[in-house]
């Protein structure tokens, strides 16, 4: 009998320990400009997270070497376009062994000559090139207020009701039909889907438009959707004691 509680208690002390130990991501940025100081601000503060930070091009040279396997979610805030065959492979390969990604504002312009991208993310904005039709480019608008409304019970939203943020929005994108909507907005100059998740191979991705500047990354709310989001991709708890 005593061995008996002996084994339950040390297995309930472990499931506590570990259900615990903070998410450790990766977080790319390059690219774009961006508030540094208050975006990593908001990361130094976002509890039962922990990051390590790459800039691009290392960024996507550390994930061609295999390192980011280390890492529970990779967080993406960069607005890239160069990538290597190598590194095109590296992305598929987390993709097919589950790795979680969630990608974040500007993102959403990367890899525009790379069509697997918008699968990868579930969307895409569209910059203007001579072999694109202008109906087809996307539009921004800096500086507006953006009324948001979470859709569904995504645990990225727990305990949201609608909110809004001094922050950009985006016209014109494109969404794939496949994906589940997580926030929507009617601003009349963005897409009406800014937040969604996506699978692609293994992967569970989301992608959160919302986070132009320190205006929205100082807000409870948005730190909030960030934190609840990357818990949600690794597949842990972090309210247990």
């Amino acid at each position: 009998m005593k061995k008996v509680l002996l084994l339950l208690f040390f297995s309930i002390f472990s499931f506590c320990v570990f259900s615990q130990a903070p998410v450790q991501i990766m977080l790319v940025t390059g690219g774009h400009s961006y508030d540094t100081l208050q975006f990593m601000e908001m990361f130094d503060n976002l509890e039962g997270v922990e990051y390590q930070h790459f800039e691009q091009p290392v960024a996507n040279r550390t994930i061609a070497n295999g390192l980011a396997e280390y890492f529970d979610v990779l967080v993406f805030y960069d607005m890239w376009q160069d990538i290597t065959p190598a590194e095109k492979s590296a992305y598929i390969q987390l993709t097919k062994v589950g790795k979680p990604l969630l990608f974040l504002h500007h993102s959403l312009v990367s890899y525009q000559k790379w069509n697997e991208f918008e699968k990868i993310v579930g969307g895409k904005y569209i910059e203007k090139d001579p072999g694109v039709p202008e109906s087809e480019y996307s539009t921004y608008d800096h500086d507006v207020w953006v009324y948001i409304n979470p859709v569904g019970n995504h645990a990225s939203t727990k305990g949201f009701q609608s909110f809004r943020f001094f922050d950009e929005v985006y016209g014109n994108t494109k969404v794939s039909d496949s994906v589940i909507p997580i926030l929507t907005t009617k601003h009349p100059g963005s897409t009406e889907t800014i937040g969604w998740e996506n699978h692609y191979n293994s992967s569970k991705i989301v992608y959160l438009q919302p986070g132009h500047d320190h205006r929205t990354y100082e807000k409870k709310e948005y730190r909030e959707l960030i934190k609840q989001t990357i818990v949600y991709l690794a597949g842990k708890n972090l309210t247990a004691k």
